[in-house]
């Protein structure tokens, strides 16, 4: 069955993004050890992220002059941008620029899939938003030794205890990876 999940890099004070919303904190880290993101990877049938992740990405990496960097992370799996502004498309990447509400883009999401999983990479706002609709299955946060003091927030919503349920922890390198079931909104309450 397919999982709508959001794996991502977290700093121990819950901030994806720097307050210039850039990932360089990350890269800082040095973490040698075991590679946790290929096998995930290879269980992902389609991804989706929000503007600011897609804009930094395709500027850190120059992916405009390097089109194929993109085809050599991620292949032919196609990428959901969410975005209320137009973006330049990367050659060769099997982009899709939409807006408004998660549950249709979901669906298509899935049957893109092929029963693969689903790959929520970021903002925070975009996952609460899958949340938000019920649509969110795990998340996977690798937590890093680094704290911003500010930035985007890694789920800018509450989640009540409720509805998560910790189902793996392990430990690469200087990284504690923290896997969590997501329930329903509204359990637990009533």
């Amino acid at each position: 069955m397919t999982k709508t999940q959001y794996y991502t890099a977290t700093t121990i004070d819950g901030v994806i993004a720097d307050s210039d919303n850039s990932l360089d904190w990350l890269f800082e880290v040095n973490s040698p050890g075991r590679d946790r993101f290929t096998p995930f990877f290879a269980d992902v049938g389609a991804f989706a992220m929000g503007a600011t992740p897609y804009e930094w990405v395709l500027e850190h990496e120059r992916l405009l002059e390097q089109p194929e960097r993109w085809q050599g992370w991620y292949g032919d799996r196609p990428a959901w941008v969410f975005t209320h502004r137009d973006l330049p498309r990367i050659p060769g990447a099997d982009l899709r620029f939409v807006r408004g509400d998660v549950a249709p883009v979901h669906r298509e999401m899935v049957a893109a899939a092929g029963g693969r999983n689903i790959w929520l990479t970021g903002g925070g706002e975009l996952v609460g938003s899958f949340a938000d609709a019920g649509l969110l299955d795990e998340l996977i946060l690798g937590v890093a030794p680094v704290t911003l003091g500010a930035g985007a927030p890694l789920l800018p919503r509450r989640l009540p205890a409720a509805r998560l349920e910790l189902t793996d922890l392990d430990r690469v390198g200087q990284f504690a990876y923290l896997t969590y079931r997501v329930g329903p909104p509204g359990a637990g309450q009533g």
